[in-house]
């Protein structure tokens, strides 16, 4: 009894812990929101009220579609683009596919309402781009609106679908293939009879990444939606305005993107059931062997996919050096945008980086062991604290600052208003990258190491600390350095958060944009790009490094 208590009392004081914390910060906060949905407005009666109110009002209505055709439209996009893509880089043989899949992935770790804005600034009414093509007759009104939206979500997110389908490609069973084309199928036909059925899991998988991410998302609609509602921008608009204690309507809007992400679980999951897709994998599909034509048009094609995602970030950071006239761009060469954005203070960029780290630390100091007790133990327990851990994902970042705020705006742990609260929400949304790249790199190593020293008698969590997570140290680095430039540029739960002192680089460009000041948008714009390329950057070097001095 004792020994199994031993062994076991490391992994079960890690659930108890991330139990308790997931469900003080993240499903107690959630649970909050579902109950201002369902008070009335003295806050202590039960009433469906709130729903009829809501889901009759042709306006919020009209939200909960555009956000759910958006969000269908931008997954649909990414997959148009993302699939050629991946089969591009697994299964044709061009050149540079290190350096492509590296670009490929660039934009899940540069802020997106950055991009919409250097969208505006190109393709909006007064756009350099708008103005070129106006000028040689070619009619373009602007990039404001859904198109926009989509084009946003799509060129900065299609990586979601990349990723898991290039490892799909390469891990099919070349005999599957085979075995069509020794029937007779042509190699167009067997790509799309056998090819991509197998595929499917890992299609839905992105999409449903790239739907969820883009219904949740709250800064690409703030930038470019103008005057057309979005249930994630209107969450925020109706909690901030709310006059009584209970943000009935907020709270009712929160409910509803809640229960559109897990109706999309749902549906990818009956998809999934109703076939099988495992194959025997005896072989991995090798590079195919086609004209000089044809590769040339994949390298072609990859190049061009990465460059439209990757300009409008080049194009802000030029744009931030040009002088501004209030709104009006003047050619030339100027600092003084970045000098407005810190005469009044360094706060926002030091606020920024000193909350990024913090929040990068929490996330990791607790991802990393639940990742391990996940990836380790087979129990009903660790599964449940997979789902709990990773479910943060799915949950916008608006309607956790929300029940954050009403559940720790009184009592003795009130928060609302302090750096405190905004590092808790910051740890919650971004845990799964900790818990995910632990788990990840664990399946890599192999477990009688661990056995052998608690063998020896060492405590299993002196074992994990010395001998586990030096071997998990390239996965820790990586979900460290992801939390830290995607809480760099985290908005939507931020601007639910944040007070005065606390302003961050990603408000003070919120901000920019709700006035006329856009050179001062633009300079935060581009300090958030290098508050994320340099970390990826210099990480990348050094794990580089080490591996080199590991040969």
């Amino acid at each position: 009894m004792r020994l199994f208590l031993g062994r076991h009392a490391f992994p079960l004081a890690v659930g108890v812990f991330a139990t308790v914390f997931l469900g003080l910060f993240f499903l107690l906060p959630l649970i909050k929101v579902f109950g201002a949905s369902i008070l009335d407005a003295s806050g202590q009666g039960f009433t469906l009220s709130n729903y009829v109110n809501v889901l009759s009002n042709r306006f919020f209505l009209n939200g909960l579609t555009n956000s759910l055709g958006i969000a269908a439209a931008a997954s649909i996009c990414a997959v148009v683009v993302g699939v050629p893509f991946a089969f591009c880089l697994a299964r044709l043989p061009i050149g540079g596919k290190p350096v492509l899949l590296a670009l490929a992935a660039l934009p899940l770790v540069l802020p997106s309402f950055v991009s919409a804005y250097a969208l505006v600034l190109l393709f909006g009414r007064s756009g350099i781009a708008t103005g070129a093509l106006q000028s040689i007759g070619i009619p373009f009104d602007s990039i404001y609106g859904a198109k926009g939206i989509v084009v946003v979500y799509t060129l900065t997110l299609y990586p979601y679908v990349v990723l898991p389908v290039t490892a799909a490609f390469k891990s099919i069973d070349i005999s599957v293939e085979e075995a069509a084309q020794n029937l007779g199928a042509t190699r167009a036909r067997m790509l799309r009879t056998v090819t991509l059925p197998l595929v499917l899991p890992s299609i839905l998988a992105g999409g449903l990444l790239v739907f969820i991410e883009s219904l949740e998302n709250f800064g690409v609609p703030f930038v470019l939606a103008e005057d057309r509602p979005i249930i994630s921008v209107e969450a925020y608009k109706l909690f901030v305005g709310e006059t009584t204690d209970n943000p009935a309507s907020a709270g009712v809007l929160g409910v509803l993107l809640v229960v559109c992400t897990v109706v999309a679980l749902l549906i990818q999951r009956g998809v999934l059931a109703r076939r099988h897709y495992a194959t025997g994998a005896r072989r991995s599909a090798p590079v195919m062997q086609v004209s000089p034509a044809l590769r040339r048009l994949g390298a072609a094609y990859c190049w061009v996919v990465v460059a439209a995602a990757l300009v409008p970030f080049a194009a802000v950071v030029v744009i931030s050096f040009m002088p501004y006239s209030g709104p009006v761009l003047h050619y030339g060469f100027s600092t003084d945008n970045f000098t407005q954005l810190f005469q009044r203070s360094y706060r926002p960029l030091t606020n920024t980086l000193l909350l990024a780290s913090l929040a990068a630390c929490g996330a990791t100091l607790i991802g990393v062991p639940i990742g391990y007790v996940v990836a380790r133990q087979r129990s009903r327990l660790a599964a449940l604290i997979d789902i709990v851990a990773t479910s943060p994902f799915a949950i916008a970042g608006t309607v956790l600052g929300i029940g954050l705020v009403l559940t720790y705006s009184s009592g003795f742990l009130a928060m609302t208003g302090t750096w405190l609260i905004m590092v808790l929400a910051y740890m919650v949304r971004k845990l799964p990258f900790s818990v995910r790249s632990a788990g990840a790199i664990l399946h890599q190593i192999d477990p009688s190491l661990e056995e052998a020293s608690i063998n020896l008698g060492v405590p299993p969590a002196l074992t994990f600390l010395r001998i586990t997570v030096p071997l998990m140290l390239g996965g820790i680095v990586g979900g460290f350095v992801l939390t830290f430039v995607t809480v760099a540029s985290e908005l939507s739960s931020t601007v639910v958060l944040y007070s005065g002192p606390w302003t961050t680089m990603t408000v003070a460009m919120f901000q920019a944009l709700e006035g006329t000041s856009a050179g001062i948008a633009a300079a935060a714009a581009t300090v958030l790009i290098i508050c994320t390329v340099l970390p990826v950057a210099l990480v990348y070097r050094l794990l580089r490094r080490h591996e080199l001095s590991m040969l």
